[in-house]
């Protein structure tokens, strides 16, 4: 079989043409849209399907230089990093850290659910983990890291097992949310418990992110700032003998420096750009990891996977549906909060803010939702899970 090499820049490249391609599929194919699947992950699916067929024809198989993947991972968690925001979280109220805590709660329990039933079909925890939080609450992003970190551990197929289960739960969360907040509004008679909220909070964030282009050095100079320093880091924890992503170290300064920031005044975070610039390295990172991945690695976890998927659905439906519901108030913005717990449990913030967006539009609005749900899906559920998953990884 031929053996094709394909360099950093090569690879790069490649990754934004599968993000193009991705992106005029969405615009082709409605649903592709609905469910908020990211462009690189379209694309490059597309791609490692036909890499994977010429693999199993013994035509050509394509190695690709890695090494830009985990530059534009590395930018993309610094700057979630910098959304961890103590002010907020303290101005947020008595909901907020009920909401934070009962996310946090939710987090530990997918994984304890995913090593449980891995267990029971007596496979390796770490399989098990892989279609935990790591890929539910994280997503495609911090599946894609973690698999990584997995496969340094000899998990075969960890990072693909991961992106499988991250897209499902993309789609799974989706589908749940809107339904399971319907239910809740309608036999629960909810409207007659909606109140006039005031949205100043939100018009106050989103100013705090606008944009503006002269301010993209300084954001890329204090992204750079936080990953020097957090090599450092970095480096002090692998002092103790557990396994960190190689990430975590940045993540910490710069949360670090935000808080320094909204507590001193003494400088400013520019949060808006260091989002934008998140944003381009996560897309470059994720075309990076799906047109590397080895699809002819999931052949043999196809019914196990299948197993802890459902797991990880059915415990999400009873956890939003009871826990959440119960925990919020019990009133319609509990049950707004329900449908985008689905959203980013299962999934990413974007899908959470899509569940809540079809119920408001249906019934009314939801300020209080749409304050919670991007302050912990956003600022501290990946913060959180990344320290939550590391902590599981060095269990097993």
């Amino acid at each position: 079989m031929t053996v094709i090499e394909i360099d950093m820049y090569q690879t790069l490249g490649l990754s934004v043409a599968v993000l193009f391609l991705g992106s005029w599929l969405k615009k082709k194919i409605k649903v592709l849209e609905v469910f908020c699947i990211p462009s690189p992950v379209i694309g490059g699916l597309i791609f490692a399907i036909a890499s994977c067929i010429l693999y199993s024809l013994h035509i050509v198989e394509l190695n690709f230089d890695e090494t830009l993947r985990t530059v534009c991972m590395v930018i993309f968690f610094t700057s979630v990093g910098f959304q961890a925001n103590l002010k907020v979280l303290k101005s947020g109220g008595i909901s907020l850290l009920i909401f934070l805590a009962a996310v946090i709660g939710m987090i530990f329990a997918q994984n304890f659910l995913s090593v449980g039933i891995a267990s029971l079909l007596n496979l390796n925890p770490l399989i098990g983990l892989c279609t935990g939080s790591i890929s539910m609450v994280g997503g495609h992003g911090t599946a894609v890291a973690f698999g990584g970190v997995l496969e340094d551990l000899n998990v075969k197929g960890a990072t693909t097992v991961c992106t499988a289960a991250a897209t499902f739960g993309l789609v799974a969360g989706s589908i749940m949310g809107g339904p399971l907040a319907k239910r809740l509004i309608e036999k629960h008679d909810l409207l007659k418990t909606v109140v006039p909220e005031d949205d100043t909070p939100l018009v106050e964030e989103e100013e705090k992110h606008r944009r503006q282009f002269n301010m993209y050095g300084p954001a890329a100079y204090q992204i750079a700032i936080a990953m020097g320093l957090g090599t450092v880091i970095s480096w002090l924890l692998s002092k103790t003998g557990m396994t960190f992503p190689i990430y975590i170290g940045a993540m910490i300064v710069a949360a670090v420096m935000r808080n320094i920031s909204e507590l001193t005044g003494k400088f400013t975070v520019h949060m808006g750009e260091i989002n934008s610039i998140g944003g381009i390295c996560l897309s470059f990172f994720l075309g990076i990891a799906m047109i590397t991945l080895k699809l002819w690695q999931l052949a043999e976890l196809a019914m196990p996977l299948m197993v802890l998927l459902a797991g990880q659905t059915l415990f999400m439906i009873i956890f939003s549906y009871f826990i959440i519901f119960n925990l919020m108030g019990r009133d319609y913005d509990a049950a707004v909060l329900v449908a985008g717990t689905c959203g980013f449990g299962m999934g990413a913030t974007p899908n959470a803010m899509a569940n809540m967006q079809a119920v408001t539009d249906r019934y009314a609005p939801s300020v209080k939702a749409y304050i919670l749900v991007p302050i912990v899906g956003s600022m501290f559920a990946d913060f959180i899970n990344s320290l939550v998953i590391t902590f599981f990884i060095n269990l097993f």
